[in-house]
């Protein structure tokens, strides 16, 4: 039988060991850095570090995961910062449900998996949470990770082919950034190796 969403990434996430680095991603402090604060939505926020860091930033954010493991570490975190009244986090299967409301910034950072997963579906929802003025920010593996327990012959998708898959209405959507951008792996064994990452980020029009 094949392992349930929540069941899968609640073993994945116990398998980690060791605190966070405390650090948020490369794309999002590059985007998101300069932006005025206001409401938040992280998708797939894992143990919880971009949204502590967007905390930090004075947004107001609610940050979800599918994992019920992750988020109860993340909530940990949250408190010991002193982050607790500007974080709200939820547990969400995004294939299911969804969080309330709508945002200044939606943020989805490698919000893919190897399991079956409507990620478009998902990735199009997370748009229509984006508030008029406000920005989507979607970071993706452009190739196979150094070090990534991915199949060797798994498929990544380009930005543009991303950004094709939301349908979105180019009337509604303005395009500060489709492209492609490389970093130093975050992996401790292959920290010399470089990884291909895309970036998809817009701005809500109307």
């Amino acid at each position: 039988m094949q392992q349930t969403t929540r069941d899968f990434w609640n073993d994945r996430c116990r398998e980690k060991t060791g605190g966070t680095s405390g650090k948020p991603g490369l794309v999002l402090s590059l985007f998101a850095g300069p932006l005025q604060p206001g409401t938040a939505l992280e998708l797939g926020c894992g143990r919880g570090d971009d949204a502590l860091w967007l905390a930090r930033q004075g947004w107001q954010v609610t940050a979800v995961d599918v994992s019920a493991v992750a988020l109860a570490y993340a909530s940990e975190e949250s408190a010991r910062a002193g982050l607790a009244g500007t974080l709200r986090f939820e547990e969400h299967d995004l294939a299911e449900t969804f969080p309330d409301g709508t945002h200044d910034l939606v943020v989805a950072s490698f919000l893919q998996s190897p399991q079956d997963w409507p990620r478009a579906r998902v990735l199009a929802r997370a748009a229509s949470a984006v508030a008029t003025g406000g920005r989507l920010l979607i970071t993706e593996h452009g190739k196979r990770p150094p070090g990534s327990e991915a199949a060797e012959d798994m498929v990544f998708p380009s930005a543009e082919e991303t950004l094709a898959s939301l349908a979105l209405d180019p009337r509604q959507w303005r395009r500060l950034c489709v492209c492609a951008i490389a970093r130093k792996s975050t992996r401790p064994e292959v920290q010399s190796q470089t990884a291909d990452d895309n970036v998809i980020f817009l701005q809500r029009l109307g």
